[in-house]
């Protein structure tokens, strides 16, 4: 009985750590302690617990390349390039700049992955808002909702995104073709409702009349990012990690900022986020844990077989509410094994339910943990009940959209 209780109980810890982050310690500071509990009570086995960190390992290799790699691509000016064109195609309307932070977010999350949008693009959207004297609200929750929902389209787009790549038994290029219509569908409807929802916020017009400067195109940072965006499809043609183009595009930008001497060594593994790394690894040997002792088991009972539009959606919507109870990250964990055996409909139905779910409260996605921090940095902390009701807004119709967009995807392109 313990061995059955104390993982889940331990993982309620790690998570309440995650989301307090007392005196703003690291994560890994109770997930590694953690999954040194599991281990020495029993409640997971050695063998198990190195098994999931070798799963896990070559999604946290990505992970730390890709975090390197959007670093250097801010350090080189592209965010604040980004920034200086959305405020210049805005021209002082606060709806047009609600339209670009929602392509921008869409696209920098799908190419460069969520930590990019949530860390780098919001304090860039932040200060365009306020260059134009508008309200930066709606714009701010655009970045953390698309962080989360403009997730969807390619595999190196979310961590959750490569274990369900993994997973699905799919090449690059017929995971991102399946996907492409729900992640059009999860960002027109959001941009939909934020509309209706920041209908006041956007009729106060600019009180800057000033037009931005034309920003200076860093080319250097895109022609890398192009490239490494087209590594990522070549190294799924033969068989190879991609992170392995992640680290070759950040090792470009890391040599260049190295010999001008824009960035140091230290910065580079700063960059990395090693902490944040050693809480996924941790984190998922304590999600093992709960696994091993009944919850795998039984959430695998409740996933539906086949690839039909109301197994979809109800393999969505199981995977979004438990996204919203233990987060999104635990949550694909439980629910691949089983999804993986009814087939890549099904994870990628499971995919779209983690990633769109997390919308609806704080503790869904550690990206939303994050926004949070950084909003609080910008003395804008959130209001629950105004995030809550965004979530409940958007969450439900997305999901099911996106769902319809995903089973329409499957009957053409099979899958």
């Amino acid at each position: 009985m313990l061995a059955e209780i104390i993982p889940i109980l331990l993982l309620f810890v790690v998570f309440g750590f995650a989301v307090l982050r007392p005196r703003g310690l690291p994560e890994a500071v109770a997930a590694i302690p953690a999954a040194v509990i599991v281990v020495a009570t029993g409640a997971v086995s050695w063998d198990h617990a190195l098994s999931e960190i070798h799963r896990l390992a070559p999604v946290v290799a990505f992970l730390a390349a890709i975090l390197v790699l959007a670093q250097l691509c801010d350090d080189e000016g592209l965010f604040t390039a980004v920034g200086a064109f959305t405020a210049r195609a805005a021209r002082g309307s606060p709806t047009r700049l609600l339209t670009m932070v929602f392509v921008v977010a869409a696209v920098i999350t799908a190419i460069l992955s969520l930590d990019a949008t949530v860390v780098l693009l919001t304090p860039v959207v932040f200060a365009t808002a306020a260059s134009l004297g508008l309200r930066a609200k709606p714009h701010v929750y655009a970045c953390t909702h698309l962080a989360n929902s403009g997730s969807l389209l390619l595999p190196v787009s979310n961590l959750t995104n490569l274990l369900a790549f993994a997973a699905s038994g799919l090449s690059f290029g017929a995971f991102s073709l399946l996907m492409a219509l729900p992640w059009v569908v999860a960002v027109g409807v959001e941009y939909l409702i934020f509309r209706f929802f920041f209908d006041r916020d956007l009729g106060l017009g600019a009180t800057v009349s000033e037009q931005p400067d034309k920003p200076a195109l860093p080319v250097v940072a895109v022609v890398v990012v192009a490239l490494t965006l087209a590594g990522f499809g070549l190294t799924s043609v033969v068989g190879v990690n991609p992170a392995w183009a992640a680290a070759a595009g950040a090792a470009v930008l890391a040599v260049r900022a190295l010999s001008r001497r824009t960035v140091t060594v230290k910065g580079l593994v700063t960059a990395g986020s090693v902490p944040f790394l050693a809480f996924v690894l941790a984190l998922g040997v304590v999600v093992r844990a709960v696994e091993d002792n009944g919850l795998g088991s039984a959430v695998g009972r409740l996933v539906p077989t086949g690839s039909s539009l109301p197994a979809l959606l109800a393999v969505a919507a199981l995977a979004a509410v438990l996204a919203n109870v233990v987060n999104n990250l635990p949550a694909v964990l439980v629910l691949l094994p089983a999804a993986a055996a009814a087939g890549p409909g099904v994870v990628l139905a499971v995919l779209v339910g983690v990633n769109v779910g997390p919308n609806l409260t704080y503790v869904g996605s550690l990206a939303t943990l994050l926004w949070r921090r950084i909003l609080a940095r910008n003395h804008a902390e959130p209001q629950l009940g105004e995030f809550l009701r965004l979530g409940a807004l958007t969450v439900p119709p997305v999901l099911v959209c996106s769902v319809v967009a995903l089973w329409l995807s499957l009957r053409l392109f099979g899958g």
